[in-house]
């Protein structure tokens, strides 16, 4: 019995523990931003949808404004990245830029995505407890590479 109550006491402050690290995340910088975007985009070039999914909040909302596709929510977000199954063609993701605000904890990107098709845009996101709580894309389809894409305005 009294062993029982000693992995119970500890078990529970284990989960409190575990529970006052999450709620008690600090503000990120640049450098942390850039690692959480990238992994993003790891997650999504290996198919591996839970690491791309885990860089949100669990009540993240992502979206492609105004009304194109939007998912609330981390389990959400990982199944549009695929699931457990993964998806079905592969998708390679690119950031060409990265910017972030750390007063503001907001950031945004522009990147490259072929996922069949070839598309380039641009993601605004807010940062909450150092995961992303808001992500807003846009894009346009193109056939052409990124430089071709930039000709007229490159930097």
């Amino acid at each position: 019995m009294k062993q029982t109550v000693l992995v119970l006491i500890f078990f529970l402050g284990f989960l409190i523990g575990s529970n006052a690290q999450l709620n008690n995340r600090k503000p990120i910088n640049r450098a942390e931003f850039i690692h959480l975007m990238q992994t993003v985009a790891a997650g999504l070039n290996e198919n591996n949808g839970r690491k791309a999914a885990d860089c949100f909040a669990l009540d993240a909302i992502y979206s492609e404004p105004p009304n194109k596709q939007i998912y609330r929510g981390r389990d959400r977000i990982f199944e549009f990245f695929g699931g457990w199954k993964g998806r079905p063609k592969v998708v390679q993701m690119v950031w060409h830029h990265l910017t972030f605000d750390e007063q503001t904890q907001v950031g945004s990107g522009e990147f490259s995505m072929t996922y069949g098709t070839t598309t380039h845009g641009m993601v605004s996101v807010k940062i909450r407890e150092g995961l992303i709580g808001n992500w807003r894309e846009y894009f346009y389809q193109s056939a052409l590479d990124w430089n071709g894409f930039i000709l007229q305005n490159p930097f």
